[in-house]
């Protein structure tokens, strides 16, 4: 009983200081079209003009989401948002990456995906194309591509 105790109160101050984090992290800005007309949190990517590496990988990770979750997703140019930084990722007006913030504006599947569980944010009822194995091993080269500069 008592190891039983020790276990869920450290198990209920882990949550805790995770919340705490997660609260100190967040940074809201005034994003254009942060809902959408039902309400909705929209997942926007902010690019450069031209758009660089960070912002073609962000793009990349915009589509690996787009495929798995059902979530309003916008893409801006900084010309339409220039009082935002460039490259970034905001979920609703919530900062998630941001050019010389939170991980420099670059965002992977992974950190955005578990943004999005958190939020409890649907799933697509079956996956798309990007996870069959010969579209993915060609999107897995194109990233390569873009992350070596053409090379």
């Amino acid at each position: 009983m008592k190891s039983r105790l020790i276990k869920m109160s450290g198990i209920a101050s882990l949550c805790l200081a995770a919340a705490g984090v997660w609260a100190a992290g967040a940074v809201s800005m005034n994003v254009p079209g942060s809902t959408d007309a039902a309400g909705r949190r929209v997942l926007t990517f902010i690019a450069k003009d031209p758009p660089g590496v960070r912002c073609n990988g962000n793009l990349q990770v915009a589509a690996e989401l787009a495929n798995t979750y059902r979530v309003p997703i916008q893409l801006i140019p900084s010309s339409l948002a220039p009082d935002l930084p460039a490259p970034s990722v905001f979920y609703g007006n919530q900062m998630l990456a941001a050019d010389g913030r939170d991980h420099n504006g670059a965002v992977s599947f992974q950190m955005v995906s578990d943004v999005l569980d958190v939020e409890d944010v649907p799933r697509q009822a079956k996956e798309g194309l990007l996870f069959n194995n010969n579209v993915r091993r060609n999107l897995d080269g194109l990233k390569d591509s873009i992350r070596s500069g053409g090379k």
